[in-house]
């Protein structure tokens, strides 16, 4: 068995990739401390946004249909930040940067330490923000102990 040991990149097609690189330039370069580059691939131009851990590339989409997140595809991402605290301000630095995004609130339904903030991309892609949850860092910091 060979493990996988993180994502490597995501691809999300935009109808306008000029409208949506706005918006990540708010939410991944403004915000979360994203870096960014722009390529052609096929003759089409993407822009990836990247740090340490994965990239987040746009690119022009073939079809024009809006995105549903009930339809079998992607229903949303959720990136993680460390604190309840880094939850707080994200929500509040997007609202700040004019993106709508929900107050900072614990949902724990979810788990009873499950901080986050939800946000939509101009396609309809739902972004969310959450804490590094207790079980989350278990499951981290003892996957060889762990069963299951």
């Amino acid at each position: 068995m060979t493990p996988v040991i993180g994502i490597d990149h995501l691809y999300i097609t935009v109808s306008d990739l000029a409208r949506s690189q706005a918006f990540y330039d708010t939410v991944f370069l403004g915000v979360l401390g994203f870096r960014r580059n722009s390529f052609a691939l096929g003759g089409e131009p993407h822009v990836q946004y990247y740090n340490r851990h994965f990239g987040y590339v746009l690119r022009p989409a073939r079809v024009d249909l809006p995105h549903q997140p009930y339809a079998p595809g992607l229903h949303h991402l959720c990136l993680r930040v460390d604190t309840v605290d880094d939850v707080r301000t994200v929500a509040e630095a997007l609202n700040a940067a004019g993106i709508a995004a929900t107050p900072a609130a614990l949902h724990g339904d979810y788990a009873p330490d499950y901080w986050a903030t939800f946000f939509t991309d101009p396609d309809g892609v739902r972004l969310e923000v959450t804490n590094y949850r207790a079980e989350r860092r278990e499951r981290h910091d003892h996957w060889d102990d762990l069963q299951g």
